[in-house]
């Protein structure tokens, strides 16, 4: 029903007496006492409060605990001066053992059994709605005169002793303009359920059909709109059915109790917000400080001269390590390739720019508890073998990667590689990583920078980017330094136009991010600090977990061992010219790169990179 002006603007202690009147005729608390903080109700037997109070803490963006009461005590003095939680609620449910027996308008004949239950009071997101529209952003489901939409996620949260459920979520739409001015809006009111815990396609929770919400009513979504989930306090109902106790009560979810506190403006956790789209099919969006995005792009900066002077200025995109590395922090499972053979008259061919930049990639995201593989040519494989090994020795990598190769057997060769039994539902990898990697050109051949066709020794990789690209849910990055690099293509035109050669080796294949670095193993560095970064950054942690779980401890944010390090990759080079792997632009069997020496130039470059 239409909420009325005058609901909107009638303080908190005249509404409480107007409900415990019963004079309301509305079906929801949504916009009314514009201001203050509302709060979800959940009323159960004293034994169970220690528990439930933990499961508060260890969920709390779903459950911000505002006030737990005293057994039978009906009062709430922080919140109101003169509240009563058995009237005080437009309707209650009650519960026996998990199962909704009824809706109530008042707790007063369960006056007795109330005196050994405890209430607890929790942040509403209801809270948030004037601090969303002093942002200028409209509420679509008060412009649509309906309560907010509701839905069961298949996200699990914390669970406590005998408090388990999955996370229950509001979904707002707002405009896509609007995300980044949603989000800070909403990262300052912590106890209000704080920022969004996802921003996107609905299916990456678990939830089916937006019109179809679980608690709540349906919000039309207008054009340009993005569905955004906050965290909600129904999470709590869900935790009373699933525990099953003989006798519990809570609000009903769109009927909440309207305190006597103002929202305040707090401080957003982590530092500013910013909001990057890191997919569109499916849509996502992630949330990231300003602090971390600010030093991410400065790395991006570092490994953006041109020491060689080819003009790779022409090909770098600003931000791109930084969605790149947000796409690679929410993935689970990651399939990194590289090998570029451009010494063709020399065994093995390959050259050292790539392999230590790849090394890096897989050990941070080992690090991060993420599924990493390699896969490369089949001619290659005993020499990656003999690498990998000696990355693990050498402390570079915590164990051994699984090394795979492709080879075309029919038309679905990559999507039964990319996929179980060839099932785009079940994804084996959800982002490729391409860095130094030899990609094909426009007339289906791969040339060295100097324009020779190296096809005969390239197996045909690029097929699986290809396919990532019509696969929902597979997100790509490539890394490269001259534009003949798989992933490229999304840089082709630029290539064609500055870089030497450019219009015929210009690889086609495009990534959705593009890494442009001086040399190619900076970007592997470069891509390996941006996660360590995102790591220590407590508003994408949080936005990671979904505000379920713990915070990081700051101890916990202390630099990782699996970051790069001067030592490290000089040991790495020295193995690479152990078992003759060449420096690319000049062949040499020395300790250089690109024809750059290591000791004045990539490890100053680490370095700074650290």
């Amino acid at each position: 029903m239409l909420l009325t002006g005058g609901f909107k603007s009638l303080l908190p202690h005249v509404l409480r007496r107007i409900i415990w009147c019963n004079r309301l005729s509305i079906s929801n608390t949504s916009g009314m006492a514009e201001g203050y903080k509302q709060a979800n109700v959940v009323i159960l037997h004293k034994s169970l409060a220690d528990d439930f109070e933990k499961f508060c803490h260890a969920n709390d963006g779903p459950l911000p605990l505002l006030y737990r009461s005293q057994p039978g005590d009906w009062k709430c003095p922080s919140l109101s001066s003169d509240s009563d939680i058995r009237t005080d609620c437009l309707q209650y449910r009650k519960y026996e053992h998990g199962a909704c027996t009824g809706s109530l308008k008042s707790l007063k004949e369960y006056s007795e059994q109330l005196k050994d239950m405890v209430a607890f009071y929790l942040g509403c997101n209801f809270s948030v709605e004037k601090a969303i529209q002093k942002a200028g952003i409209p509420i679509r489901n008060l412009e649509q005169k309906c309560n907010v939409s509701m839905y069961k996620t298949s996200v699990p949260c914390y669970s406590i002793s005998m408090f388990h459920c999955n996370l229950v979520v509001t979904m707002r739409p707002i405009p896509e303009s609007k995300l980044g001015a949603a989000v800070l809006a909403t990262s300052e009111l912590k106890e209000a359920h704080g920022a969004p815990i996802h921003i996107g396609d609905p299916g990456l929770l678990g939830i089916q059909d937006l019109s179809k919400p679980d608690y709540g009513d349906p919000v039309h979504l207008h054009p340009g709109d993005i569905p955004v989930f906050w965290a909600s306090g129904v999470t709590g109902v869900e935790a009373i059915i699933n525990c099953r106790t003989p006798l519990a009560f809570t609000h009903s979810p769109d009927c909440t109790f309207i305190t006597d506190l103002e929202n305040g403006n707090g401080r957003s956790l982590g530092g500013v917000p910013q909001v990057h789209c890191i997919s569109q099919d499916p849509l996502h969006f992630s949330i990231v400080s300003a602090e971390a995005a600010q030093k991410i792009n400065t790395l991006e900066t570092l490994i953006g001269i041109d020491p060689g002077e080819r003009g790779i200025g022409h090909l770098q995109r600003q931000g791109e390590l930084l969605r790149a590395a947000l796409a690679m922090s929410h993935c689970s499972s990651v399939l990194v390739t590289t090998g570029f053979p451009t010494h063709f008259r020399h065994q093995p061919p390959e050259e050292n720019d790539g392999p230590p930049g790849a090394l890096a990639i897989a050990a941070m995201l080992q690090a991060l508890e993420k599924q990493v593989a390699i896969v490369t040519d089949l001619r290659a494989m005993e020499l990656n073998k003999r690498i990998i090994e000696e990355a693990v020795q050498l402390g570079i990598l915590k164990k051994p990667i699984p090394l795979l190769s492709y080879q075309r057997e029919g038309d679905d060769s990559a999507l039964k590689f990319l996929c179980e039994n060839g099932n785009p539902g079940r994804l084996r990898f959800d982002h490729l990583v391409a860095i130094e990697r030899a990609g094909m050109a426009a007339d289906g051949n791969y040339y060295n920078a100097r324009k020779v066709n190296i096809k005969h020794l390239v197996d045909p990789i690029d097929e699986l980017f290809l396919a990532a690209q019509t696969i929902p849910g597979i997100t790509t990055t490539g890394v490269g330094d001259g534009g003949n690099e798989l992933g490229m293509g999304k840089v082709k035109d630029a290539v064609k136009k500055h870089i030497k050669n450019g219009d015929v080796i210009a690889c086609d294949v495009e990534a959705d991010f593009t890494v442009v670095a001086g040399v190619s193993n900076w970007g592997g560095y470069a891509i390996a600090c941006a996660l360590h970064v995102l790591r220590c950054c407590q508003t994408h942690d949080r936005y990671l977990r979904r505000a379920l779980g713990f915070a990081r401890a700051p101890s916990q944010s202390l630099r990782l061992p699996a970051l790069p390090s001067v030592p490290k990759e000089e040991k790495l080079l020295k193995t690479l010219v152990q078992l003759g792997v060449r420096s690319g632009k000049t062949a040499s069997l020395e300790m250089e790169v690109d024809g750059l020496p290591f000791y004045s130039t990539h490890s100053l470059m680490i370095e700074k990179l650290l």
